[in-house]
């Protein structure tokens, strides 16, 4: 087989086989983190990204390249999970943006798609570090450039840039020191190339794609279990009995009893040739073989009705949400904005609390173990009646998401106060004043979390070789802003040794939180043993409720 060029249906179907490939490997992917702790995440943003982007693609009544490359570039873009998520969102929207008016994609187009994907990503990233993704994706283009003039087919070509990428993976070690340390590959590089291989083994049917049934589309109806339940007999069966054999009163009154023995909502109406039936079962089979047995059948329907309950409440439960949007937009419109406004991603009840405390006005579940999407932001926004929204992402994966959220809003200003992690969105709104302009204040933020230093304490899912430390499968590890600080066998001689690690003389306050796998009683009894050995700094314990870590804590 021999391609010269793919047309939107191709590409459809391709672009969703590299979709399923990713899906398929995210936890293999995620198990690539470099640090072995238990909230590796990389292969769930990036197959969160890329899904989003192939319900768009799924939902396209009519395939066209325009319509396509922006149903994937936008899909992707509004779908887009942490760092890996929103740069895997901008190779698709450079790709997309190159192929968007063509009529077919050929090996020159997939070329300058190629360049255009690399330098939209490059540019969406403040400060690109190679070893990457971004390395793998550039010298994928550059392969696809060398290449394009003495290509002859596309199989053949995405075979050689496919080779290059694997070849740049592998390279990834070398070009940061932290990934050699830990004996893996970059994660988010090792996601693109399943997307590549994915495309590829489709393309030259490899395997196959049934567009219809990808991706899968769950729906949450948890509230509504309980009224489907009460549908005893599930299936409405109705047909017609074209009379051929003997029937009479007492044939009725038994195939009535026997339809009775099955299901309910009976209805059997007869005359001298025909007999309607209708049947409440949840077997239609055994009505359709009795009635059979009396003569031929028409007009047979058969419908789902817990299914269709489903779709009522689901249509009901969007009316409803409308309805409530509605509401909220008319709250927001009646009353003025105000002049600042509030977002930050949390972990953790108790952690939630302390923002709401401090003047945030909305909270995104999230942070480390589930990184809020780039959509997820932008619903955030449009909740926040504020002329100018400060976003706390409080963690440096979804700081790229936060970034393209506020390069998407047009009618506020929205300023993304670059937190790394909760111990620093709280000391940055701490800092905030309110009679300040938003410029200033970012500035005045971001100088309040530099002086924040952090530790996070939680346990090795695997061996590893990082920072010194030589790590097993179970040890109990201080994290700190770069990098490893100490490694144990128990929780509090971590916490202990991270603490020591980062006060100084200098030092005055102390902030724990202890997270959801932590009782009060251990916390209150660690609470003790850390005032008596650093009895010269203020001392605060909060209940966080984080889930992963043992304990979050900062000193300044």
């Amino acid at each position: 087989m021999a391609t010269q060029f793919i047309d939107a249906a191709l590409l459809k179907k391709i672009f969703l086989a590299g979709a399923q490939r990713l899906e398929a490997n995210k936890e293999w992917i995620n198990e690539l983190n470099v640090f072995p702790v238990p909230d590796g995440d990389t292969g769930t943003n990036m197959t969160l990204t890329i899904m989003s982007a192939a319900k768009e693609v799924q939902s396209l009544e009519e395939v066209q390249m325009k319509t396509l490359a922006k149903a994937i570039s936008s899909g992707s873009l509004r779908g887009a999970r942490g760092n890996s998520g929103v740069i895997l969102s901008q190779l698709f929207r450079g790709f997309c943006k190159e192929i968007g008016s063509a009529e077919v994609v050929d090996i020159a187009t997939i070329a300058k798609a190629a360049r255009r994907a690399t330098d939209t990503a490059y540019k969406a990233v403040m400060k690109p570090k190679e070893g990457t993704i971004l390395t793998v994706a550039r010298s994928m283009a550059e392969k696809a450039e060398e290449l394009a003039e003495d290509a002859e087919d596309i199989e053949t070509y995405l075979e050689a840039v496919i080779a290059y990428g694997d070849e740049a993976l592998e390279k990834t070690p070398e070009l940061l020191p932290v990934l050699k340390q830990a004996g893996v590959v970059d994660s988010g590089g090792q996601g693109l190339m399943q997307v590549m291989k994915g495309i590829y083994d489709c393309l030259t049917g490899k395997v196959t794609v049934d567009i219809q049934d990808t991706p899968k589309v769950s729906i949450d109806i948890s509230e509504s279990t309980e009224d489907t339940a009460d549908i005893k007999f599930g299936y409405c069966t109705e047909f017609i009995v074209n009379i051929e054999k003997e029937y009479n009163e007492d044939t009725e009154h038994d195939f009535k009893s026997y339809l009775e023995s099955i299901g309910d909502s009976i209805v059997l109406v007869s005359d001298d040739e025909i007999v309607k039936v209708h049947v409440h079962t949840n077997d239609p089979g055994l009505a359709i073989q009795k009635a059979l047995t009396y003569g031929s059948l028409s007009r047979m329907k058969i419908d789902n009705m817990r299914e269709e309950h489903r779709e009522k409440l689901i249509k009901d439960a969007q009316k409803l949400a409308a309805q409530q949007k509605a509401e909220e937009e008319a709250k927001k419109a009646a009353k003025p904005r105000k002049e600042y406004g509030f977002i930050a991603v949390s972990i953790g009840e108790g952690i939630n609390s302390i923002f709401t405390e401090l003047g945030v006005d909305y909270i995104i579940e999230g942070g480390q173990t589930m990184n809020p999407s780039t959509e997820d932001m932008l619903n955030a926004i449009d909740k926040v009646h504020a002329d100018t929204i400060f976003i706390l992402p409080n963690n440096k994966n979804i700081i790229l998401a936060a970034e393209q959220a506020m390069h998407m809003t047009k009618d506020k200003k929205i300023v993304v106060v670059p937190s790394k992690n909760i111990p620093q969105g709280i000391s940055a709104i701490i800092s905030f004043m309110p009679e300040m302009p938003a410029d200033e204040n970012k500035e005045a933020m971001t100088e309040a979390m530099s002086m924040v230093k952090t530790a996070q304490i939680t346990y090795a899912v695997r061996d590893t070789s990082i920072d010194g430390f030589e790590i097993k499968q179970g040890d109990i590890m201080g994290i700190g802003d770069k990098g490893m600080l100490t490694v144990k066998n128990s929780i509090n001689e971590a916490v202990i040794s991270s603490l020591e690690a980062i006060t100084d003389d200098d030092s005055e306050l102390i902030s724990i939180y202890y997270g959801a796998d932590v009782n009060e009683e251990d916390a209150m009894a660690l609470k003790e043993q850390v005032e008596e050995l650093f009895g010269d700094c203020d001392i605060e314990f909060h209940c966080g409720g984080q889930p992963v870590y043992y304990y979050v804590m900062s000193v300044e």
